[in-house]
């Protein structure tokens, strides 16, 4: 007999083939008004689930004791209590790697439009403002030669440094949980305790992990450190930054601006005050948003819950 998987992301046809072929499916739409009522009522039969960004808490587990693995469609793992799912002994996935390099991709798109104004200049052309030539009050900052600080130097921390460096001579800054030789010969890294890096970089790029140690990890006082031309990218988490302190050091101007892709609330309520500031460029969660990466995302976990469930262990086990 087939063993039955709760899907609660949607799936190309020819994945979803792949899946219907060695399990049976049952499709829940969490976003819709009785999404939540749909997957109360599927999770008692359930070997396996697959999915993202939905919270599965301790009163959803319960009713779930057949569940063996869940294979989250991301690489960030935040939404899960991993020593719950440990004792329980269901198995936790991600889909790592196959995201690496658009990720970082966006991290420098966010960089360049937010140093170059790219934004704010864009929607200043459409609104019929361009009517002479620029002067010093639209100009931007340049990017290449400039100095950038990574905090965290993982796999997309790494993708970060090399397009900074070879493709834009950028000196590298970094500060991770050990230093890490080989990136230092590789792009001529050098590591620095953060608040180092922080009072010497032209731009910051966030890529940790979300955990107890890094919430918050950037507020106030590591913003009051920055140059005040500097600029903050983050392509992490939006809890690794305190978003009230970012707000009143952009708004004072006491930075010069920040590229966000990630925030503590996700949507971005439409009434946000960053949203009103034009030293801010802000992205809907896009890091890993293209339709390559997306697929290559869910491939990925599609084979980890199949390898799961044929009593295999997957290449991207969690816990």
């Amino acid at each position: 007999m087939k063993k039955r998987v709760v899907l609660y992301k949607r799936l190309s046809p020819a994945l979803l083939a792949q899946l219907e072929q060695q399990v049976e499916v049952t499709w829940v739409d969490t976003s819709a008004a009785d999404g939540l009522a749909r997957l109360r009522d599927a999770l008692p039969g359930a070997h396996g689930l697959l999915g993202a960004s939905l919270r599965l808490d301790a009163g959803l587990l319960d009713l779930a004791p057949q569940l063996q693995v869940i294979a989250s469609v991301s690489v960030g793992v935040d939404n899960y209590d991993i020593e719950a799912l440990t004792r329980r002994g269901i198995m936790l996935t991600n889909t790592p790697d196959v995201l690496t390099e658009t990720t970082a991709d966006t991290g420098l798109a966010l960089l360049l439009a937010t140093a170059r104004r790219v934004v704010e200049l864009a929607n200043w052309v459409r609104d019929g403002h361009w009517q002479a030539s620029l002067g010093p009050a639209h100009f931007g900052n340049d990017v290449h030669g400039k100095r950038i600080g990574i905090v965290g130097m993982g796999r997309i921390g790494q993708a970060v440094a090399r397009r900074a460096a070879a493709g834009f001579g950028m000196q590298v800054l970094y500060h991770s949980s050990r230093p890490k030789p080989e990136v230092e010969a590789r792009y001529s890294a050098r590591y620095c305790d953060l608040d180092t890096l922080l009072a010497e970089a032209d731009y910051v790029c966030l890529t940790v992990p979300l955990s107890a140690a890094t919430e918050k990890l950037i507020g106030a006082r590591e913003l009051a450190l920055m140059k005040p031309e500097a600029i903050l990218v983050n392509i992490a988490r939006g809890r690794v930054v305190d978003e009230a302190a970012l707000l009143v050091a952009l708004q004072e101007k006491r930075i010069r601006g920040a590229g966000l892709d990630v925030f503590v609330q996700e949507p971005l309520p439409a009434d946000s005050p960053l949203l009103r500031l034009e030293n801010v460029v802000a992205t809907p969660h896009i890091g890993s948003a293209t339709h390559e990466t997306r697929e290559a995302m869910a491939r990925c976990a599609v084979d980890n819950l199949l390898s799961a469930l044929a009593g295999q262990r997957p290449a991207n086990v969690v816990n």
